[in-house]
């Protein structure tokens, strides 16, 4: 079992996964309890997940993100929705329009990282057509898709790609 940190350092965006090789169902329930651990405002959770497996589906959702052919390759994909409505109600318009789509963002992290810890990669997309998403998925009126993750057992590791140097990102306030 890696530490946090190797976990963090381990994660890159795998756009290749193993054919036929399934996500096992212990494996995906950890997952979605991990993303479900994610800090929320309010502790609403004001988002819903969904998971893919159907190949139509995954094909069908491949696309409405721009033809990323990893979509629909991969085995399971978790499409995280937004709930505005829910955080609204208990912070009003700064609720619909910013908590809930950080509550998504955050549950989505977390599930990345999970995804590391359990031995898969995964690729965070954030290029769909969310209409064509939500009206694909029958997500309930008001719902907003604002990720997906493609995941399963990666047929390839890519190299890790350059980041930026700390102190052009950070900025020390004393």
């Amino acid at each position: 079992m890696w530490d946090f940190f190797e976990t963090v350092r381990h994660r890159h965006s795998v756009r290749k996964y193993q054919a036929n090789t399934p996500v096992e169902g212990e494996k995906l329930h950890a997952i979605l309890e991990m993303a479900m651990a994610a800090p929320s405002a309010g502790d609403l959770q004001a988002y819903r997940i969904t998971v893919v497996t159907n190949p139509n589906t995954r094909a069908a959702l491949q696309q409405a993100a721009s033809g990323q052919h990893f979509i629909a390759e991969a085995p399971v994909c978790l499409v995280f929705a937004a709930d505005p409505a829910r955080s609204a109600q208990e912070f009003g318009p700064r609720g619909a329009q910013l908590y809930a789509v950080q509550d998504a963002t955050i549950a989505a992290a977390y599930a990345q990282l999970a995804i590391v810890a359990a031995g898969m990669g995964s690729t965070w997309v954030g290029q769909f057509d969310d209409q064509k998403v939500a009206k694909l998925l029958s997500l309930p009126p008001g719902l907003v898709p604002v990720a997906l993750l493609s995941l399963g057992y990666p047929a390839e590791l890519p190299e890790g790609t350059a980041r930026r140097r700390l102190d052009d990102v950070v900025n020390f306030i004393s």
